[in-house]
C-alpha cells in the first residue's frame, strides 16, 4: 500500500505552484476576503441548539447544510471515520460540562474509506516510518454496527452527563439522506 500525504500529491508542474502557491496559500487568501467583510456576531461558544455533532471528516459531507445548522448552532466533532475515541469523549465532555450541551448526534456515511482499511494498515506505517502509531485505524465492515458502537461508547462514559438524547445515523452521500440506525 502506498501512502501519500496531501503535500506529496502530485499537483502539475512544480512552477506552476510557484505562480500559483499552494492550496494553503489560496485558504488565506480567501480568509483575507471573508475577514474583510467579517461582522463579529457577537455570540459566546454555547452552542445555540445545545447540540455535539460527531461525523466522518469525508468532503461529501457538509454537516451544517445538511442538518439545516447556521453558524453557532452545534459543536462539531470529525475524525476519519467519525469514530468515539478517547479524544472524541474529551471533546463531548468539555462541550457537556463547560458549554451545555445536551443532545449527541453521530454521523457516519455511505462509501466510508474505512471500510476498506484494516490493522494492517498501522502495522504498514510502522514498517514504513519505525514507529508503531499509538491509535487504532477503527476500519468497520458494517457500517450501521459501528454506529450502535458509537452509540454505546458515548452512552456508557461516565464522563458524559447527558446521555438521553444519543442518536446515531448514516448519512448516504448519493441522495443526501441520514437514515436513523437502531441503537438495539
Amino acid at each position: 500500500m502506498v501512502m501519500t500525504t496531501s503535500a506529496s500529491v502530485p499537483t502539475g508542474s512544480e512552477s506552476a505552484i510557484g505562480r500559483e502557491g499552494t492550496v494553503t496559500d489560496r485558504l488565506v487568501e480567501a480568509n483575507a476576503e471573508y475577514a474583510a467583510a467579517f461582522t463579529d456576531p457577537g455570540m459566546d461558544a454555547r452552542p445555540v441548539q445545545r447540540v455535539a455533532v460527531v461525523a466522518c471528516m469525508d468532503a461529501r459531507l457538509d454537516l451544517h447544510a445538511a442538518l439545516g445548522l447556521h453558524l453557532g448552532d452545534c459543536h462539531t466533532i470529525r475524525n476519519a471515520g467519525g469514530v468515539v475515541t478517547d479524544d472524541v469523549i474529551r471533546s463531548l465532555t468539555i462541550s457537556q460540562r463547560a458549554l451545555g450541551t445536551r443532545s449527541i448526534a453521530l454521523i457516519h456515511h455511505t462509501g466510508c474509506g474505512l471500510e476498506s482499511l484494516t490493522e494492517e494498515f498501522r502495522h504498514e506505517l510502522e514498517m514504513e516510518v519505525g514507529q508503531r502509531p499509538a491509535w487504532a485505524v477503527e476500519s468497520f465492515r458494517d457500517v450501521d454496527q459501528d454506529v450502535r458502537q458509537s452509540m454505546k461508547r458515548v452512552r456508557t462514559s461516565p464522563f458524559l452527563l447527558h446521555t438521553g438524547d444519543v442518536r446515531g445515523f448514516v448519512f448516504d452521500v448519493r441522495t443526501g439522506l441520514l437514515r436513523e440506525v437502531d441503537p438495539a
